[in-house]
């Protein structure tokens, strides 16, 4: 979905800002191959465990603890965040780096840090929104803190300015769309949050960097303790309570977490100080730790010898395998995801190509969700597909309003109910194709065709249409 929009370039989308799907247009530019989609994931990454060390450095931290504060986030749930192309690792690497910047800027005093961290945090909205979480708790921990006379300082107020016109673009392009952040986040609450329980909110900080968990937790202690930089502390604690209230997913906390791995190691480094056989323990530990949890975080083997090791070691007691349906599956819902998309798109290409030359031109093919929308687009190009449409997502801004069509191919996991006046206008509807992979989340996805279309479909293709996109139209 995300390269998809980079196809359609704006200032912003219905689900999510607009910064990785512009780096996903860049991506295009150099030929849309999956090693340059996946390398803005992987160049975030190697930035976030640079920064990190740099806040290790600034926390007063030497050389040992720089190395294992960079190998706590080699390690753990960022060795999967930063291999998927998704908003998590700009997030991340944003929220780190506005924390540095402000740690910067309360050591040296000088305004530059202070504009830095501001635009640092405006990056991170044009990321993902999560970042109001950490803006807010910031906000707290600084009024809690020594550092409260930054609220006194006129620099202070107009950095905020700066911030709030470095955003301006995105929160105009929300109101001329009848603010889609809302729309999205209320389906998001009824369809996936809601199910999701305080309990295993709080067992997934354990569980997602669980190879150095004594390393954050330390960091949280010595943060405490540390009158200076306890804002930090405080930061975490607010950030967690408002992803609670809010029923945000577990893994939106992860931005805040290099800091805590920072002081941790800060924490480690000075406690082994005279006892350095104990680094080396420490080191063992957590490449003892990575290294066996990485069949977990990465995809190393094709799906059933991953599937069979999961089962073997009973790894869904640990919540390793539920799915936002909180069912236990085969795979994570990261891996089965990424499984089928092109297989989905060849047997539609099949179907499309078996159609009569002159209704190929007059042919539409739909996907029910962004995932199959971008699927087809992705992989079709190859197959010689059309551009699909989709009333889900931004897919649905990019619809024309009037489509002259005979026929449609829609993909999908239902058969569509046969009592819609819609469906009446087709002379003939089939299942063409079906994948057919238990370890694929896509598994029983359908292609249908819809065949010969009454002269009077285009009026209820406007119509529907229009239906579809009234939420996202300012009157």
């Amino acid at each position: 979905m995300y390269y998809e929009q980079g196809q359609h370039i704006a200032l912003g989308y219905l689900e999510n800002p607009p910064l990785l799907s512009w780096l996903g247009m860049i991506s295009s530019w150099l030929g849309g191959s999956v090693f340059w989609i996946k390398f803005w994931p992987c160049l975030f990454g190697a930035f976030t465990v640079v920064i990190t060390c740099l806040i290790t450095a600034e926390l007063g931290g030497r050389s040992f603890a720089q190395f294992i504060a960079g190998m706590a986030i080699i390690g753990g749930a960022y060795m999967r965040m930063f291999f998927l192309f998704q908003p998590n690792p700009p997030e991340i690497f944003f929220w780190t780096l506005s924390v540095y910047f402000l740690i910067r800027f309360i050591k040296n005093n000088e305004r530059k840090f202070l504009f830095a961290f501001v635009i640092a945090m405006s990056l991170s909205w044009w990321s993902k929104y999560s970042v109001a979480f950490l803006a807010a708790a910031i906000f707290i921990s600084l009024l809690l803190s020594v550092h409260r006379f930054i609220f006194l300082k006129k620099q202070t107020y107009i950095a905020l300015l700066l911030g709030l016109v470095l955003i301006l673009p995105n929160i105009v392009w929300q109101y001329n769309h009848n603010w889609p952040l809302v729309h999205h986040m209320q389906e998001l609450q009824e369809t996936q949050l809601k199910f999701l329980s305080p309990l295993d909110f709080v067992k997934d900080q354990l569980l997602y960097l669980i190879p150095v968990v004594f390393i954050w937790i330390a960091g949280l202690v010595w943060l405490f303790k540390n009158k200076q930089w306890r804002f930090i502390f405080w930061a975490y604690f607010f950030v967690i309570i408002f992803l609670l209230i809010g029923r945000g997913k577990s893994y939106y906390s992860m931005g805040i977490y290099p800091s805590l791995l920072a002081a941790g190691s800060v924490a480690w480094e000075n406690f082994t100080r005279q006892k350095i056989w104990l680094r080396y323990a420490v080191v063992s530990v957590i490449v003892f730790l990575v290294v066996l949890f990485t069949p977990m975080l990465l995809p190393l083997w094709e799906p059933q010898k991953l599937a069979s090791f999961y089962k073997k070691y009973n790894l869904e007691k640990i919540g390793l395998l539920k799915w936002e349906d909180q069912k236990n599956h085969p795979l994570p819902q990261d891996f089965a995801d990424m499984i089928g998309w092109n297989e989905i798109a060849r047997q539609t290409a099949l179907v499309y190509q078996q159609l009569p030359q002159n209704e190929k031109s007059k042919t539409v093919i739909k996907g029910d969700n962004y995932g199959f929308c971008g699927a087809l687009n992705y992989y079709g190009k190859k197959y010689g597909l059309p551009e699909a449409y989709g009333y889900n997502g931004s897919f649905l801004l990019w619809i024309p309003d009037t489509i002259n069509i005979i026929n449609v191919i829609t993909v999908g996991e239902e058969f569509p109910d046969t009592t819609r006046e819609i469906v009446k206008q087709f002379q003939h509807i089939s299942i063409e194709g079906e994948l057919k992979d238990p370890l694929s989340r896509q598994n029983g996805t359908k292609i249908i065709l819809w065949k010969h279309a009454s002269p009077m479909i285009g009026k209820f293709i406007k119509e529907e249409i229009l239906e579809n996109k009234a939420p996202f139209t300012r009157k």
